[in-house]
């Protein structure tokens, strides 16, 4: 097994440019050999400058299927929502063109809701061109969050690719992730960290220990999709 390739930048504003310039370039290749494009994003604070940078790329943005890695149980206008972070930051000016797909519809629970909400990606085509994802203190990415009780099936390889309820053991909100077979359905992934404590974070995630306990190996230790890791201080 082969460390992903790290590439460190001297701030977040310059990672930020620099990564929506590579995605967009992605997007475009993929919309010239393909006829359309497909993007899947997570949340947070981190990804909101590259939001910002990459809705002023040229691209053919009605071509571009923008996917949520997850989602917070919550409604799509509360401010916890992936879902508005995504429409507040990227999808404006020339890139609110682009079709998306959310993950939050009205059943009561992620459990629930999972099926409904997978089927919304048979609009979005798979392979993924390119994943975006975050990484937490505690090494969960997506929401695969360590001792969630979903989360064996979650990150099982055999599994199909799918959505999952899953429940974060610190924050509030029940959730609904895609799982790693869905993940790893593209055909590149980029890990964006920002501050130096994620990178501490993501150097304990290479050291040995079960991927149980830091669900982000499961991402850096497979060999299906190329993985990146984009650093900032």
């Amino acid at each position: 097994m082969t460390e992903p390739p790290v590439t460190r930048y001297p701030d977040l504003d310059t990672l930020s440019r620099e990564l929506a310039a590579r995605i967009a370039a992605t997007l475009r290749a993929a919309i010239e050999a393909r006829g359309s494009a497909s993007l899947i994003v997570s949340g947070g604070k981190s990804p909101i400058k590259l939001f910002e940078s990459l809705r002023t790329e040229a691209l053919d943005w009605n071509r571009v299927c923008v996917g949520l890695a997850d989602e917070r149980w919550v409604d799509p206008s509360d401010p916890a929502s992936n879902e508005k972070l995504v429409r507040d930051h990227l999808l404006k000016d020339a890139a609110a063109a682009a079709r998306f797909s959310g993950l939050k519809n009205a059943a009561p629970t992620p459990d629930l809701g999972a099926v409904s909400a997978w089927e919304t990606f048979a609009r979005v085509p798979r392979p993924f061109d390119m994943v975006i994802l975050g990484m937490g203190d505690d090494g969960h990415t997506a929401s695969l969050f360590p001792k969630s009780p979903n989360l064996a099936r979650a990150i099982n390889p055999a599994a199909a690719a799918g959505c999952i309820g899953m429940w974060s053991p610190t924050a509030p909100h029940a959730r609904l992730s895609l799982n790693l077979s869905a993940l790893l359905d593209s055909r590149r992934i980029v890990l964006l960290l920002a501050g130096e404590s994620k990178w501490q974070v993501y150097a304990a995630a290479g050291q040995p220990g079960a991927v149980e306990e830091m669900p982000i190996r499961t991402i850096l230790r497979q060999e299906r999709t190329a993985v990146d890791v984009v650093w900032a201080p």
